[in-house]
């Protein structure tokens, strides 16, 4: 009865059996895939490089709309990517807190973001910003969430992890 319950294997996108690849990826150190979106300006122009973490139930391709006039006059460049088992990332059985925030750090240095970038997320996403803060708070420059409720997540950060259902 057990095995019944449980949800099939995933099926990896670019693997035999599995749906096609899209949109463009990267491969991290340990061979998963990270598929990405880029918007706004080329990131070889942008004065801001910005990271966006997309929630629960969400994908690369939600990711803030900014109009193309307001990108070049501010010089945004976007970027946000499907999180490990999402859309056409591969999944990652043993996440954990570090290894989504490493994960973002390896996105941004393939993409050669350089040494500082912003971030931002919505909802679930914010969960993601907190582990970047955590574990590489020496990369970006600013952060912001939206529909996260930050004072209980700052009372402590014990009560946080088990919140958004963190792993030890």
């Amino acid at each position: 009865m057990y095995w019944q319950l449980q949800a099939p294997p995933p099926k990896i996108p670019g693997t035999p059996g599995g749906p096609p690849v899209t949109s463009p990826r990267i491969r991290l150190k340990d061979g998963r895939h990270l598929a990405y979106h880029e918007s706004g300006v080329p990131r070889e122009q942008a004065r801001y490089r910005i990271i966006f973490m997309h929630g629960f139930d969400s994908c690369r391709y939600d990711v803030l709309r900014v109009s193309p006039e307001l990108a070049r006059e501010l010089g945004i460049y976007l970027l946000s990517f499907d999180r490990p088992g999402y859309g056409e990332s591969d999944p990652h059985p043993a996440r954990t807190e570090k290894s989504v925030a490493l994960d973002i750090e390896q996105l941004a240095d393939a993409l050669e973001l350089g040494p500082r970038f912003y971030l931002t997320g919505f909802s679930m996403g914010g969960e993601i910003m907190w582990s970047c803060l955590k574990y590489i708070p020496h990369r970006y420059g600013r952060q912001a969430a939206s529909g996260l409720d930050f004072e209980k997540a700052r009372r402590s950060w014990a009560e946080f992890r088990k919140l958004a259902g963190f792993r030890a």
